[in-house]
């Protein structure tokens, strides 16, 4: 239907008496999962729908030390690709050319702000996605145990989680991380993103030792609330809760945590307004918000994966 003059609703209220002209919207977060997501080059026109990358394993024999009269040792590493599909993105809202004559504000400034947005949860919707593709799930041992955890490589968690998340858990799993090479994403430090009340048992934890204003401490990411352990806490609100409805017994949520080389862009045409050209004689007008490109998991093999996911079976 679009945005019409005669439904107040739908662009009525945009002109009426003593209308305030500060514009509110409903509250709205911006992207969080995309902006952990990497350009791994922008791949332009007429290049096919898939793009590709390569991964380079280990050497499959590791050197040591030589015997003066033996040859030089050799061996070998392996190519895996990783892939993904470009597709076309998108939302629009038309209106009409009498709304726009008679709307006391720009009606455009107003739209533009609702797409904006839209495209914000749009673009963390696909990377979330490819993040929930990990091979790696971790979950407390035992479903219980505040200190340790257990880690299934098979893209299926194990255990039915039934405590909140906390302090022992982060010291936990940052060794597992380590422990598997896992890249930092930035300096020394891993990252994990998400809700807000998925990390009230960890903001109880760490008031006594009052980890989160460590002299030093500088925000490198949107949302970004604290660090702890060389872990770095993002909450975002933009992909709902419990998504698989699995959760039933968890005094938490799903979680991220992951190290460099996450989920790969790859971008054919960058996100942009557009305009509709007008149709019935000037009377039939629109505006969207417009990309071509597309979202992959960068290490889908459980060797090299660089994504863990706090999980539950029930």
């Amino acid at each position: 239907m679009g945005q019409l003059w005669a439904t107040n609703s739908l662009g009525g209220y945009l002109s009426a008496k003593n209308l305030d002209k500060k514009l509110r919207t409903a509250n709205q977060p911006l992207a969080k999962f995309r902006q952990f997501s990497e350009v791994q080059n922008a791949i332009g026109k007429h290049v096919g729908q898939t793009f590709t990358w390569d991964i380079i394993s280990n050497v499959v024999t590791q050197g040591a030390t030589l015997v003066e009269t033996n040859t030089m040792p050799e061996t070998n590493f392996t190519i895996t690709q990783g892939t993904l599909t470009v597709t076309e993105a998108g939302n629009s809202v038309p209106y009409t050319g009498f709304l726009n004559d008679m709307s006391e504000i720009p009606l455009t400034k107003i739209i533009n702000k609702a797409l904006k947005h839209d495209s914000a949860k749009a673009f963390d919707t696909l990377a979330e996605a490819q993040f929930a593709l990990t091979p790696l799930r971790v979950a407390p041992a035992s479903g219980t145990s505040t200190t340790a955890v257990t880690l299934t490589t098979n893209s299926v968690c194990a255990t039915t989680n039934t405590v909140a998340f906390g302090k022992g858990h982060v010291k936990a799993i940052v060794n597992t991380m380590k422990e598997r090479n896992i890249l930092p994403f930035v300096e020394d430090d891993y990252m994990c993103i998400a809700w807000p009340t998925t990390f009230e048992q960890l903001d109880t934890d760490l008031e006594s030792i009052n980890q989160y204003t460590t002299e030093g401490y500088k925000k490198i990411a949107s949302g970004e609330r604290g660090r702890y352990q060389n872990m770095r806490f993002t909450e975002q609100t933009n992909i709902a809760k419990a998504k698989n409805g699995v959760w039933g017994q968890a005094k938490s949520d799903w979680m991220f945590f992951f190290g460099d080389d996450t989920v790969a862009e790859g971008i054919v045409t960058p996100e942009e307004m557009r305009g509709k050209i007008p149709s019935d004689f000037g009377r039939s007008k629109g505006v969207a918000w417009y990309y071509c490109g597309g979202f992959g998991l960068v290490r889908t093999a459980e060797a090299n994966a660089s994504i863990l996911m706090w999980d539950s079976i029930a």
